[in-house]
């Protein structure tokens, strides 16, 4: 069963993961949809929770309240199994477009500005300004996008503490392809660091869950989609390539 609720306080992007966390904390809540406008919360429960229950867990994340709308039909009515979530909200992806174009272009003008093309110096060149970019936008609120990740990710979920440091992670491995692109620890770094990142998002996708993505931080409101997990696994792949190729003789 899926109930409607109505929130207040809720003033960001990081309000909306705080509450959204909570909501997930309840025993017996399975999926939670929270968004800020309208604020509203929309909780799948296999057996209904009362409403006093979920009201104590958002109040403990904060200054939020809950109030509960049984039978409101809002703009969080789940997604038809016919279409797909991010059909919906394609154009909240220019952000993520902008970014790898920028990147690509960069690296392939540096490239070319050498006389040559290696296309391992453009893959670590890639990588490079892939992590420095993305962990720029988490580092700006570390706190926000450790909640808003902690929604999805597969280890973050379980240790909060991981979505608080992984934005220093990426930092390290822009760094280090900017040091040293063959670097055989780096690209198996990035291969086990973006390989577990997937999984939470294959899962996601796969269960055509609504839920934002947090690769972009609070910034941007970007939907959990089929770019976001082309974006981790284009890491998974150059990273791989990149080992076969050092390893092999």
């Amino acid at each position: 069963m899926i109930h409607s609720y109505t929130l207040q306080g809720l003033s960001c992007e990081s309000c909306v993961a705080k509450v959204r966390t909570a909501l997930l904390g309840v025993p017996g809540v399975s999926a939670v949809v929270v968004t800020r406008t309208p604020p509203l919360a929309r909780v799948t429960m296999p057996a209904h929770i009362p409403t006093p229950v979920l009201t104590k867990a958002v109040a403990a994340a904060g200054a939020y309240t809950l109030t509960d709308m049984m039978g409101y039909a809002s703009e969080l009515e789940a997604p038809s199994d016919n279409v797909p979530v991010q059909a919906a909200t394609k154009d909240s992806l220019k952000p993520i477009y902008l970014i790898f174009g920028y990147v690509a272009g960069v690296a392939t003008l540096t490239q070319l500005g050498s006389g040559g093309f290696d296309a391992m110096a453009w893959m670590g060149h890639f990588m490079a300004g892939f992590f420095l970019v993305f962990s720029f936008f988490k580092l700006l609120n570390v706190r926000g996008f450790a909640e808003g990740y902690s929604t999805y990710d597969v280890v973050a979920r379980r240790l909060p503490a991981y979505g608080l440091i992984y934005p220093f992670i990426e930092l390290a491995l822009g760094i280090a392809y900017l040091v040293a692109p063959m670097s055989l620890l780096t690209n198996a770094a990035t291969l086990v660091v973006m390989g577990i990142s997937s999984i939470g998002v294959i899962q996601q996708v796969l269960q055509k869950s609504p839920f934002q993505c947090a690769c972009l931080g609070t910034i941007f409101k970007l939907p959990l989609s089929k770019v976001t997990l082309v974006e981790d696994l284009l890491m998974v792949a150059m990273s791989g390539v990149m080992l076969v190729i050092m390893l092999v003789p």
